[in-house]
């Protein structure tokens, strides 16, 4: 049996928090703010980083499918021809270039493209939840 409770408690941390950076006071110190973008995207990866190995034992465990490969987007890949993912596999395989394109890197170009995502990347996620665990996103 698969547990999906880190794959949902690190997205609901990650809509947690995005939500504070849309709230957040523009008159807080610049370094504030980027403190608040940071932790953002360091959610995402955690989120990002739970979801596709969940879905990884997804595909081996209640689909069967033999030798998934160890890497996201062939994951992803797999997931769209098994009709896991209700958007385009573009759009997942933009969410993994996201994912590499930050690590070490949470400022400047790089991370306004990945906040930039951050809606849709919540709500593909939060759908890919519901169908995977079935259970609600709530």
């Amino acid at each position: 049996m698969i547990d999906y409770d880190n794959f949902q408690k690190s997205l609901k941390h990650l809509e947690l928090q995005f939500a504070n950076h849309h709230s957040i006071d523009p008159t807080l110190p610049k370094l504030t703010q980027e403190a608040v973008a940071e932790s953002v995207i360091q959610r995402f990866e955690a989120s990002y980083d739970c979801l596709w190995k969940v879905l990884k034992r997804y595909l081996l465990e209640e689909l069967g499918i033999p030798d998934v490969p160890n890497s996201p987007k062939p994951i992803f890949r797999l997931a769209f021809e098994n009709d896991l993912l209700a958007s385009p596999i573009e759009r997942w395989l933009g969410y993994a270039d996201a994912r590499i394109s930050t690590t070490h890197d949470y400022s400047g170009k790089k991370a306004k493209i990945c906040l930039e995502l951050m809606d849709d990347f919540i709500h593909d996620a939060a759908q890919l939840y519901q169908t995977i665990s079935k259970k609600e996103w709530a």
